[in-house]
């Protein structure tokens, strides 16, 4: 049976780095490049980066086609290149609301007005922490913020904008809801969300190449994205690279409760176990379990079109954007996450079907 149990493994874990290996090639390829971690509670067992960190210097609208740099200016992704992980950021917003509600800061169902009343339509409607964290506050999926002019006008913005359906009546994934989380936040424990991520997550479990805003001197190893403009984009900024892509985080500073983080695949890697562990140092294992069983709070639960064959015991996890996932499956041991630059050098329609892919072939390596 040994022998059975590591050679199904082995094929498993095989075919996994085949689907991952083939994402950046091609004549249009899934990503630029992908960096993956895969592993269980006590550590990797496949830690691997395939295809460009760097590969474009502009998109070409009339040819619909990427403009390659020089071959010798090609960056290579590496185990140790950050990605700007978009929205796997409401993860970690979602570690600091739980363990202010362990600290007796905020409660689930406590009024965020209560905590940020500057939120006049929050407080006119009595929308709740808890429906910020599972996206039943029934605000819209974002706002132009990015549109306004200055910080100050932007937050008021956020701060007036009514649900369009009545809070807890209906599911409607909306960044927004991580931004009035944000605000929640840094109200009640007076400090900016930058600060609460690095002493609540990044600090204790040692997650030293993951931050918002990362210095200059990171620059050389973080991945690009893309070439930002108008039509596709939001905002004309150009190729990008080290500065967030999310345009309303950018338009915020660079740290949002939506968006904003960077980070290596090794460094979210360590995340996961630590959730597979039960979430110390972070959280208790009772806030772990409330926060990765459904219907989720914060983290998305069993869905098939990003985790494949994961789906269906309970995993958790979530995508981003720029072409990042993670998923913990606490039934199986297992957690995978994929680190890619599909906005490399053009965002395009969205397809989670390699996503798909990959976690299926892990969970038949591990059964």
């Amino acid at each position: 049976m040994a022998t059975t149990y590591e050679s199904t493994r082995d094929r498993g874990l095989t075919r996994l780095l085949e689907i991952v290996r083939a994402l950046p090639e091609g004549e249009r390829p899934w990503c630029s490049g992908v960096a993956l971690a895969a592993g269980t509670a006590s550590g990797p067992l496949a830690e691997e980066s395939f295809g460009w960190a760097v590969r474009y210097a502009a998109y070409d609208e009339r040819a619909d086609r990427g403009v390659e740099l020089p071959r010798e200016r090609w960056l290579p992704v590496r185990r140790d290149t950050l990605f700007d992980l978009a929205s796997l950021t409401k993860l970690c917003t979602t570690i600091v609301a739980l363990r202010a509600v362990e600290h007796g800061l905020i409660a689930l169902d406590g009024r965020v007005a209560a905590y940020a009343p500057e939120c006049t339509a929050a407080a006119e409607h009595g929308i709740t922490v808890r429906q910020l964290l599972t996206h039943t506050s029934g605000l819209i999926p974002e706002l132009p913020l990015y549109e306004e002019d200055g910080v100050q006008r932007r937050w008021a913005r956020l701060a007036a904008e009514p649900p369009v359906t009545p809070p807890g009546t209906a599911r409607r994934y909306s960044d927004l809801n991580f931004l009035l989380l944000q605000r929640v936040l840094e109200r009640t424990a007076g400090r900016g969300l930058d600060r609460l991520v690095q002493e609540t997550v990044t600090g204790p479990l040692g997650m030293a190449d993951t931050r918002f805003r990362p210095p200059a001197s990171w620059l050389p190893r973080i991945a690009a994205t893309e070439d930002q403009r108008r039509p596709w984009g939001k905002a004309d900024r150009g190729m990008l690279r080290g500065v967030v892509h999310d345009e309303n985080a950018w338009a915020l500073g660079g740290v949002a409760g939506h968006a904003g983080l960077f980070a290596t695949a090794g460094d979210l890697a360590v995340l996961c176990r630590a959730l597979l562990a039960g979430g110390g140092p972070m959280l208790s294992p009772a806030s772990t379990e409330l926060m990765l069983s459904a219907p989720g709070l914060g983290f998305e639960v069993d869905q098939p079109w990003f985790m494949g064959e994961l789906a269906g015991r309970g995993a958790a996890g979530h995508t981003g954007f720029t072409g990042t996932s993670l998923v913990v499956d606490r039934a199986r041991g297992v957690y995978l996450v994929l680190l890619a630059t599909t906005v490399h050098p053009r965002r395009r329609p969205g397809d989670s079907a390699p996503r798909a892919a990959a976690a299926t072939a892990l969970a038949r390596a591990v059964g």
